[in-house]
């Protein structure tokens, strides 16, 4: 079933770190085999934020372009979600105003379910197009994956936001009814609020995306979905991105199929290409990887691609969506592809010195020397107020 107004995604543009760690360096460091991290977790690098950079300067340089080319006459919300966020009231998107001169008659949000909250704001997004088709919902996802030094998730961690422009009529996904639901109350991943890394039981972590993913798909199939040999392709949430081939054929062998694994890295595998040299990006992840799809697969025109958003402790959804005729005008490949080939290789004692900056909270007056080289930084944090600007 196809919604009554055609909605989907309209634009869709990311932006990551100015520093990339690639796994050789930590592996060495670590004293670990890096095949471990290339073939084990299925990553090579991690974009690391610089000491000016935070989830507010990737979401500006996110959405800059996108509004560039649309503007915002009729952009009538905006919905940032994350789970670094950086006030626990004001919503991180609130600073974007200055910066990407957003128009003052625009609802503003920060929506938080640690990775899947930008699939909460993409629905969100369709109700309020299906009200008025003449409205347009811009959704960032924007997240910095840390966890402690020398701790097992430390080769994981990555940056990322992606932002995706909504709308009646898109020119690049049409988004399908219905979705399918999954939530339950697990302690796999959480972060305290006197926490700036996240506490996570990784096994139970695992068990519990995988359990999510096959009862989400139950209750997709249930609300009259589509079935599994109607999708071109899969893009699955990616902690890393070995987690998709994981999580792909669980999903097989909870529904009696087998399948060689050449066939299921051709419908995963394309859309784990940025994923695996920028790192986790939490809720950006999902939508990382239909960028790296769009980007790396031939033509996709009119095929059915299905979506797995999980987020921990836990909520997962499946959902599908249709690639308008045309996408390929509206992409920007050569610039996504600039854009992480552009990132400054940082050496292993600077990215520790890095992340405990960081990781430890800004309790006085802070001010950052220019680091980054992107398009936006965060300049000081004085009486907990924190400055950003457009460089």
């Amino acid at each position: 079933m196809i919604n009554a107004v055609s909605i989907g995604i309209h634009d869709i543009a990311f932006a990551t770190t100015h520093y990339v760690l690639d796994l050789d360096d930590l592996a060495r460091h670590r004293g670990v085999d890096p095949a471990k991290y290339h073939l084990g977790l299925g990553q090579d690098a991690m974009s690391i934020p610089a000491a000016d950079e935070d989830i507010v300067t990737m979401a500006a340089a996110a959405a800059a372009p996108i509004l560039q080319l649309h503007g915002t006459d009729n952009l009538r919300t905006v919905l940032l979600a994350t789970e670094t966020a950086v006030d626990q009231s004001k919503a991180a998107a609130l600073y974007l105003h200055p910066l990407l001169n957003l128009p003052s008659t625009t609802r503003i949000v920060e929506l938080k379910q640690a990775c899947y909250a930008a699939t909460a704001a993409l629905q969100f997004a369709i109700g309020l197009i299906t009200r008025n088709p003449a409205d347009q919902v811009l959704i960032i996802a924007a997240d910095i994956a840390r966890y402690d030094l020398d701790s097992p998730g430390e080769p994981t961690q990555g940056a990322a936001a992606v932002a995706m422009l909504v709308t009646a009529d898109p020119a690049i996904l049409q988004l399908d009814s219905p979705s399918g639901v999954y939530s339950d109350d697990i302690m796999d991943f959480w972060r305290p609020n006197h926490r700036s890394t996240a506490v996570v039981d990784g096994e139970l972590s695992v068990r519990t995306y995988l359990t999510a993913t096959s009862q989400a798909w139950a209750d997709y199939r249930n609300n009259g979905g589509r079935q599994l040999d109607e999708f071109s392709a899969f893009c699955y949430h990616l902690p890393y991105t070995a987690m998709a081939r994981k999580a792909h054929k669980h999903l097989l062998e909870t529904l009696g199929i087998e399948w060689p694994n050449d066939r299921i890295a051709a419908v995963v595998d394309a859309g784990t290409r940025y994923n695996r040299t920028i790192g986790n990006s939490y809720t950006a992840s999902l939508y990382l990887s239909l960028l790296s799809l769009l980007d790396h697969s031939s033509e996709l025109s009119g095929r059915a691609v299905a979506f797995f958003s999980y987020g921990s402790g836990c909520v997962s959804e499946c959902f599908s969506g249709t690639i308008r005729p045309g996408y390929r005008q509206h992409l920007r490949t050569a610039d996504n592809q600039h854009q992480i080939a552009a990132r400054t290789p940082i050496s292993y004692p600077r990215y520790r010195a890095v992340h405990t900056e960081h990781a430890n909270p800004c309790i006085a007056d802070c001010y950052f020397d220019q680091d980054t080289a992107g398009p936006y930084r965060l300049t000081e944090i004085v009486n907990d107020k924190r400055r950003y600007q457009k460089i």
